[in-house]
């Protein structure tokens, strides 16, 4: 083998492995979710301020949170863990399609945490929510 075939099969083999490497770490394993989540959100408080309106969301403790009716009471909100079951990626709603959406590789869960579509393989999980005046409480 001379120098330059060396060269070129050094070039190929570090591109295959790099690759490799990164088609691995595109698909570890997500984190875990949340095993006891206790928190409240107050609705008034401008941080908190998309879930006044339907389709609005918020991130907090690893959970989303998001107001799927216009409706005042508890039922009007959902909170489920907010990472992917297949990548880790964080999703977010879609007040439109009424789908937790990952942006990652088009996975869908709907609002009871389920798989609709994509490759997640289980569902998220889902939290209860209590609605008390303004404070919104959830709970494992």
């Amino acid at each position: 083998m001379d120098r330059r075939d060396f060269i070129k099969s050094s070039c190929a083999l570090c591109g295959v492995a790099v690759a490799g490497a990164a088609l691995i770490e595109s698909c570890k394993k997500p984190a875990p979710a949340p095993v006891v989540v206790n928190f409240t959100l107050d609705l008034t408080n401008s941080a908190n301020s998309a879930l006044n309106s339907v389709g609005g969301y918020v991130y907090s403790n690893n959970v989303i949170v998001a107001r799927i009716s216009s409706a005042v009471a508890a039922a009007s909100f959902v909170a489920l863990s907010e990472a992917c079951t297949h990548a880790g990626c964080t999703v977010s709603y879609s007040g439109s399609s009424s789908h937790f959406v990952c942006p990652c590789h088009g996975g869908m869960f709907d609002t009871s945490g389920n798989v609709v579509s994509g490759p997640p393989p289980s569902a998220l999980t889902k939290y209860k929510t209590t609605l008390s005046g303004n404070i919104l409480s959830v709970n494992s």
